[in-house]
């Protein structure tokens, strides 16, 4: 999928947002500048979450509250780190989980969760690549596509 501005980027994932309706776990895969904090805010958009979202760079995790409770973990910072820091334990929730830079923390990801890769096309333009393992994941994504 293309879009052409950010609003058409946030647009798509708050229609994804607006169907998850159990635990979801999204990975958020692209480069920086590749708009996975927009796409979160679409989501969250989707979710009813009411505060405004931004990146977790320096936090590591944001929660957010709509009809699924909503978090936003950037595991840039993890690579290494070899101790638990407990992010099973929202894994495991009724919640959706963003996880922007999922490689970092590959051993506790369930194997069936939501792979988006964002690629940065021009300053407005994204491509955006769905990639569904297990079949909750692919319903999910058939109305976007």
């Amino acid at each position: 999928m293309i879009t052409k501005t950010v609003s058409e980027t946030k647009e798509v994932a708050k229609k994804l947002g607006s169907h998850i309706n159990q635990k979801t776990i999204i990975l958020l895969k692209g480069d920086l500048g590749a708009g996975k904090t927009s796409f979160t805010q679409g989501l969250a958009q989707g979710l009813g979450v009411a505060r405004t979202v931004s990146s977790p760079t320096f936090t590591i995790m944001k929660v957010y509250q709509g009809r699924l409770p909503l978090y936003h973990i950037d595991a840039y910072r993890l690579e290494g780190i070899n101790q638990d820091l407990g992010f099973e334990d929202q894994l495991d929730e009724k919640a959706v989980c963003v996880i922007e830079w999922p490689e970092y923390i590959e051993e506790i990801l369930p194997e069936e969760h939501l792979e988006i890769r964002m690629n940065y096309l021009s300053e407005n333009e994204r491509e955006i690549l769905f990639q569904a393992k297990g079949e909750y994941y692919r319903e999910l994504i058939e109305g976007l596509v």
